[in-house]
């Protein structure tokens, strides 16, 4: 172990010195693009892991979609991707705007689907409130008849 430790120092010294950050590519995606970009890998992602078969079956091919969508090119994106991510500030950053647009999407289907539970139970309650109408009206048609 002894003789282990002068060759580990050096290379941790090594290591440690910035000399491996990612050069700034000349043509870096901004910040809020990359959010935008990241956001959308993200949802692809959980849509591939939901049901991959809905997206082959429509022909949507994610990686082409994004890099079509966002008009960059995959190697541009592993490159800002890269360069963001060695900077833990900002890829932070961006992943904090990820997170809030992922939340407030959240909010949004909460929402609808809120909505639609109501919706469910005031149909529900008008057939129960009719089944009581046609139940009353059969009494009282039936105690008419019986009267006779």
């Amino acid at each position: 172990m002894r003789r282990f430790i002068p060759i580990l120092i050096p290379v941790l010294m090594l290591g440690c010195d910035g000399s491996f950050r990612p050069k700034k590519p000349g043509n870096l995606i901004p910040e809020s693009k990359m959010a935008d970009v990241l956001y959308d890998v993200f949802m692809l992602n959980a849509a591939k892991g939901v049901n991959k078969k809905v997206l082959e079956n429509n022909g949507v091919m994610p990686q082409k979609y994004l890099l079509d969508k966002y008009g960059i090119d995959s190697t541009q994106f592993a490159k800002s991707n890269e360069y963001y991510a060695y900077d833990t500030k900002t890829y932070s950053s961006i992943i904090s705007k990820v997170k809030a647009k992922i939340e407030a999407e959240k909010k949004v289907v909460d929402s609808i689907i809120e909505l639609e539970e109501k919706k469910q139970d005031s149909i529900k309650k008008s057939k129960i409130k009719k089944t009581e109408i046609d139940t009353a009206k059969s009494i009282f048609i039936d105690s008419k008849i019986l009267d006779k």
